[in-house]
């Protein structure tokens, strides 16, 4: 098996493990990453070869912007301080409790070398964590922390470990230059988001077709991260700002086509591209065998160290963090999403499973230093890594969700239906206040007013059934049956048509092109 055909079988395992992990209860990201290690472990998968420096910015920023399309501007300011106590402050305290004792117990580590090992596997995995959250139904304030903590806990790290990796190359370091660069990394950083998305946004407006928008935003992040990593900036905190800046103003609420046409397929390249990842963590199992030939007992014990090091301090930092938020939240009544019980701190202990970030830092660890010798300690830092990420993420992982349901942490599920029952109502009176402002304008017939006002109450009655009086919603459901009956009876004669045009694709002289063309006319007519 060559590499292509690898990629096409870890492609096909990133969707057939959907289902599967639906089935069994168990998220997708872990079932890729024990596929990836069963291909790993057999003769005939080859070693996989992806060049260090092209591993982040292949990976990382469609998997960010996937993921921030899932948040917003207003729920990041909200729980700044959650994230930062869990994005900032845990992976530095991380990163130095994880050093400390690396460079304790493997002989002859360098510090540099050992900062390095701790800030690539401070970082837990947004990818893995909304996964697993979202499959499990825990409650939306702890998806919205492990989401804000997963996306920015990234840049924290990466930042941290590409300053540990030039002290290590280059043989020097100064912390009042570190300081600078950290700050410097983040303002470039912004600026380029900024401006990229503004500039996307614009452009999104001359392109006008959904396909060429949506092509657009495939490129963005690439765009993004490429030129902040060449100015010297943060790639990822680049693409979240771009990402953030476009979520909150490049959404045309009548551009129904290009929203419905998005989510499609940023889902299909979220699924694709996180399998990949995953997949590539199993994979790298064959590289940890052969570094382990002959020293299984000595690296094994150094990296179940590292693994109790930082499942600890999570458990340690999280204990106080929590209870300090909500002293702080209590006193000042501030509106942010917070544990609310010590239960729900400890599925978010669990919930720190490393991954993507951490394996694409692992393996772009240099293999020389600026005089020509092997980086300190590679294969060792490599596979001590490998060991944090497989036992997180496949112990935490398949545990997790036992661990929940043994809680009983279950989403707030009348809060959730309060909130859609609101937005219901807004909506309706919306649609109700715009037919007002159309019939002082235009003379509607008293038949088509009533009419057009019983579909107004009926936008907001399709999304929360429970809206509104028993009359109404009685009403309301007759004439559901009815227009399914419509529907089904319409959507069969489409279907004909578009057999029929179908059809005629194979006949002599038919032109595809124009029967195409009707086919999309009568599919849009069907989505309708």
């Amino acid at each position: 098996m060559d590499q292509l055909a690898l990629l096409f079988v870890v492609l096909l395992g990133a969707l057939v493990s959907v289902p599967v992990g639906d089935r069994l209860g168990l998220p997708a990201p872990v079932l890729m990453t024990v596929f990836g290690g069963a291909l790993a472990v057999t003769d005939f998968v080859p070693d996989v070869e992806i060049p260090p420096e092209l591993i982040l910015p292949g990976l990382l920023p469609p998997l960010l912007y996937a993921a921030v399309r899932r948040t917003s501007w207003r729920q990041f300011t909200a729980n700044k301080r959650p994230i930062f106590l869990l994005a900032v402050a845990l992976v530095f305290v991380t990163t130095v409790c994880v050093a400390a004792v690396a460079h304790a117990i493997v002989p002859g580590l360098p510090v540099a070398a050992a900062v390095a090992l701790g800030a690539l596997i401070a970082p837990p995995d947004p990818v893995a964590a909304t996964a697993v959250a979202g499959q499990l139904g825990l409650p939306r304030r702890l998806v919205s922390i492990l989401e804000g903590e997963g996306l920015f806990n990234d840049v924290t790290a990466i930042v941290l470990y590409h300053v540990a990796i030039a002290a290590a190359v280059s043989g020097e370091f100064s912390a009042w230059r570190a300081g600078v660069d950290l700050v410097l990394s983040a303002v470039v950083a912004v600026v380029i988001g900024l401006a990229l998305g503004w500039g996307a946004n614009k452009l999104m407006d001359l392109l006008g077709d959904p396909t060429l928008q949506i092509g657009l935003t495939l490129l963005v992040p690439y765009a993004s991260y490429v030129l902040a990593e060449e100015l010297h900036g943060s790639g990822v905190l680049a693409v979240l700002t771009t990402a953030l800046f476009l979520a909150e103003y490049a959404t045309d609420a009548d551009d129904v086509m290009t929203r419905l046409a998005g989510y499609t397929f940023w889902d299909i390249i979220d699924t694709l591209v996180t399998g990949v990842a995953f997949g590539l963590i199993g994979l790298e199992l064959h590289n940890a065998i052969r570094t382990a030939t002959g020293r299984w007992g000595e690296l094994i014990g150094w990296s179940a160290t590292i693994v109790g090091v930082v499942v600890l301090v999570r458990l340690l930092w999280l204990v106080p963090a929590t209870w300090l938020t909500k002293r702080l939240h209590a006193l000042r009544d501030y509106d942010e999403d917070i544990p609310v019980s010590w239960r729900e701190t400890v599925v978010m202990w669990w919930s720190g499973m490393r991954g993507v970030a951490s394996v694409a830092l692992a393996l772009a660890i240099p293999l020389k230093t600026d005089d020509g010798s092997p980086f300190p300690d590679r294969d060792e830092i490599v596979f001590i890594a490998f060991g944090v990420i497989i036992a997180t993420l496949v112990l935490q992982g398949l545990t997790l969700p036992w661990l929940v349901k043994r809680l009983g942490v279950r989403a707030d599920s009348e809060r959730e239906t309060e909130f859609e029952e609101e937005l219901a109502r807004r909506a309706t009176k919306a649609a109700r206040r715009r037919l007002r402002e159309i019939e002082q304008v235009e003379e509607l017939p008293e038949e088509l007013a009533e009419q057009m006002l019983r579909r107004a109450f009926d936008i907001g009655i399709r999304i929360s059934p429970d809206m509104g009086e028993a009359e109404r919603r009685e009403a309301h459901q007759q004439r559901e049956r009815r227009v399914k009956r419509v529907r089904r009876i319409q959507g069969e004669m489409l279907s004909a048509a578009r057999h029929e045009v179908l059809a005629a694709r194979s006949e002599p002289g038919a032109d595809p092109e124009i029967v195409d063309r009707v086919l999309r006319h009568l599919d849009v007519r069907s989505l309708r």
